[in-house]
This record gives C-alpha cells, structure tokens and sequence, in this order.
C-alpha cells in the first residue's frame, strides 16, 4: 500500500513538472524554459528583429531558450498569449488597447490575459503605390487592388481608418490581406497596386521594391491627419527623414506618415525574475541586437513607457522601478 502511494506522489510530481515547462510559469528547477515568442511576417521588422532579440537574451539569460515564431503580428499575438499558445509577443500599443477594452479587432471580447514589458521601437505605418498606375496620394487608390495587411495584423486593423480619414471605404478600391513580401512580389509584377504595412525605416521589403518599381509614398498629413487623431489619439505623426530611401540614385523627400509603438508583450502568469531579466536585457544590451537587425539602436529605455495604457508585468515593474521611471 505505501509502495502505490509512493508510485502515485512520484507521477505527480511529474504532471506538475511538465505542466511548468509548458508554460511561462515559474523556472523547472534548474532545467531550461523553453519560451516561444511570436512575431510577424518574415518580410516586416518584427520576424528578423525578433530573432535578433531571442538570440541576445539566450546568450545573457541562465536558464531560457527563447525560439521565435512567425505569425500574423499584433491582433493574432495577442490571441496567442491569452489562448496560452506563445509566451512572449511583439505588438502595437493600439491593437493591445483595443485587446485590453474589448473593441476594435476584439470588439465585444476583453483580451486581458497579456502584460506590457516596454516600448521596443516606433511602428512607421507605411504606405507605397506604384508610379506607373498612377496612385501618388492615398486618395489615388480608389479603383485599384491594394495591400492592406495581413488578417489578424495591427495593419489590417489600422489601414481602414486610414483611408476613411480620406473619405475612402473598402468599397472603394479591391483590398486584398497579403503579407507585405507577398504584397511586393505581386507590386513587382503589377498584381498588386499598392500595399501598407507597419515597418521600420529603411524597410528590407520598400528597398528590395524600389530595385525594380518607382513608388510614391502615400503621406498622412494635413486634415486627413488631424481626423485619424481624434479617432485615434495613440496615433502621433512621423517624419521618415529625407534620404532613408532612394530610386535609382534619387533620395527621397522627408516623408510624412504615422507611428504608433512596437511594444514587448509576455503572458500575465510568467514568472516575475524571467521577466525582469528579459527587460534588463533587452535595454542594457540593444547595441548587441543592433549588431544583427540595426532596428536595436532603437530600444532605448527613454521610450520605455511611451503610449503604453495596459497593465504592466510586475517584473518589468521592479525593473522600472529600479531605474527611477515608476
């Protein structure tokens, strides 16, 4: 009889345990966390930034291994960290509002089940048209097939408000939900007239473009500006400095458009020291990220709780406070 519940507290023990290590829960005794982490499309900035990050944090933190994953970026991130299926997330501080207050993109369903780690860099919405159709403003997509973001991304859920501060609907033009790659594929061969995507600048994907196709930037400015910010007031205007990209030598203008944040988001149940750790890290050793995605010179711990209005984790917390910032 003492022999079985023996047998019986050794199986728990080893449910409990596997439990831990599939979850961002707290460390497995020694062992290695395994943490999944869910960026963006292989094309914008949050897939090779990401993988960028992971391999810093794996190299400085005992005890995690952190694998990146693909994904649909902001909407589908945040599904993921409240459904349990990824640990850590990248996503805009817009799309985790609407999450947070059940609107929008989850309109009649609150996703709390998430916490803010810190701001990570300016998201830079972008908008490109080819020359040769003639699309030059944002009102010029009106008839055309345009790229509006993948399901599930903070673009696809942005662009409509875009284009309504223009006086345009989806009616208006043939909106289509690919990736920005697959979106500049299509451009390159005149299947796809315009595309947006939420990127840093300069932009892989608008660099590899502008090789073959001359684009026109499609600016957010004036009246059309001042009407997304009272729908909006997250939103803040952004000027992509003139020259950050050229066609066939010529540089561009500065070029005037809209940001939002890029901000870290992890599973509101992980353990506080991981946490912690993955915040140091991440802003005491940036210039390490920027030396394989140049987007790390923009993690600075000054922008750390910039247009942040969720909750934040505790461990990032402790960190903060440490610093003087909370």
């Amino acid at each position: 009889m003492k022999k079985k519940s023996f047998l019986l507290s050794v199986a728990l023990v080893l449910v409990i345990s596997l439990v831990l290590v599939g979850c961002g829960g707290a460390p497995t005794g020694g062992g290695t966390q395994e943490l999944l982490y869910a960026t963006g499309g292989t094309a914008g900035t949050y897939y090779p930034l990401g993988g960028a990050m992971a391999s810093v944090w794996n190299d400085n933190i005992e005890g995690v291994n952190i694998t990146i994953q693909p994904s649909g970026a902001s909407v589908e991130n945040l599904r993921l960290l409240n459904t349990r299926d990824a640990d850590i997330v990248l996503a805009m501080n817009n799309i985790a509002d609407d999450a947070w207050n059940g609107v929008g993109s989850f309109d009649g369903q609150q996703v709390q089940g998430f916490r803010a780690v810190g701001v990570v860099y300016p998201e830079i919405i972008q908008g490109v048209g080819l020359v040769s159709k003639g699309i030059l403003t944002v009102e010029d997509q009106k008839g055309m097939t345009v790229a509006g973001g993948p399901p599930g991304s903070g673009t696809a859920a942005t662009t409509p408000h875009i284009f309504a501060s223009y006086g345009l609907d989806e009616g208006d033009m043939t909106v289509v939900n690919d990736t920005f790659g697959d979106a500049v594929d299509k451009m390159k061969d005149g299947h796809v007239d315009a595309a947006w995507n939420v990127l840093g600048a300069p932009a892989s994907a608008i660099v590899d473009l502008l090789t073959t196709q001359e684009i026109a930037f499609l600016e957010i400015k004036g009246e059309a500006l001042a009407t997304l910010q009272d729908q909006f007031p997250l939103v803040a205007p952004h000027v992509i400095p003139a020259g950050t990209y050229s066609y066939r030598g010529t540089p561009y203008d500065d070029i005037h458009t809209i940001a939002l944040q890029a901000v870290l988001y992890v599973r509101d149940d992980m353990d506080e020291e991981i946490v912690y750790n993955l915040v140091k890290t991440m802003y005491e050793k940036n210039s390490d990220i920027a030396r394989s995605h140049a987007t790390g010179e923009q993690i600075l711990l000054e922008n750390a709780l910039n247009g942040i209005t969720t909750d934040f984790h505790p461990g990032a917390i402790k960190y903060y406070e440490e610093q003087g910032m909370m």
